[in-house]
């Protein structure tokens, strides 16, 4: 009987394989691949994304739960792809009664992160053009800080300004902060030694290497994924719940 039920029970711990964790070059792979091969638009995924992450925000952060008076949540978007994430998800929490402020020092001259732009300045999101090095005013003012800076693409060691400063900054507040898709200033594949320390990780498509090491309240926001690509990379995703678009991991 014991034989059996240990046989059983291997059986089962065979059948249920990690969550896949995403190198720097998988995750890549597998973008160009949803572009060039499941023709999605990059329009398209920035949007799924960016709603994710502001679906992300209102679960782990519900307006009633906030501890100011007004709903103040600063969003911080670098010059690539991460930033216009952090552009479209601004949108959406301004339409579930947020109140955004977006710092967005470097702006891209692509055309489609400058249509981001005008859709949250159309939407009277306010953009600050100095971001305040004086902690206390950041703590002051917002109740959440949104982390959507440096993505996968970023080279850790070779940071430069804004966003070092911007960086050393975030390391000191006690705002909390929510990071899109991977914590700026972390390496893609590595635990992070000295970056900043969020208390929320929104991994998009499928988890990078370094959330291995992240302690935090954690979702995942991959449910658009093609099946033949879930398959191909054997990235194991969970089931979501009901319709829901995220899970927390």
């Amino acid at each position: 009987m014991d034989k059996m039920n240990h046989s059983s029970a291997e059986a089962e711990a065979e059948t249920i394989e990690p969550l896949r964790y995403l190198s720097k070059a998988e995750a890549a792979a597998i973008e160009t691949e949803l572009v060039k091969e499941y023709r999605f638009g990059h329009q398209q995924l920035i949007e799924i994304w960016g709603q994710a992450c502001a679906l992300a925000i209102t679960k782990a952060y519900p307006l009633s739960s906030l501890a100011k008076k007004q709903p103040t949540v600063l969003v911080i978007c670098g010059p690539d792809q991460n930033g216009s994430i952090g552009l479209v998800c601004a949108r959406h929490l301004r339409m579930f009664e947020y109140e955004p402020t977006i710092y967005h020092p470097q702006r891209s001259s692509q055309s489609l992160h400058q249509d981001f732009t005008v859709q949250c300045e159309k939407m009277d999101i306010p953009f600050l053009s100095y971001l305040p090095t004086e902690v206390q005013l950041i703590n002051d003012a917002y109740n959440l800080v949104i982390d959507a800076m440096l993505g996968p693409e970023t080279e850790c060691a070779n940071i430069k300004e804004p966003y070092s400063g911007i960086l050393v900054t975030l390391k000191q507040v006690k705002t909390p902060i929510a990071s899109v898709d991977m914590p700026s200033g972390w390496d893609v594949e590595e635990p992070s030694q000295d970056g900043i320390n969020p208390e929320v990780l929104i991994s998009l498509t499928a988890p990078k290497k370094c959330a291995m090491s992240f302690s935090g309240k954690h979702f995942l926001a991959g449910r658009f994924l093609p099946y033949d690509i879930q398959k191909k990379y054997e990235l194991n995703l969970p089931d979501y719940p009901g319709t829901d678009s995220l899970i927390e991991l």
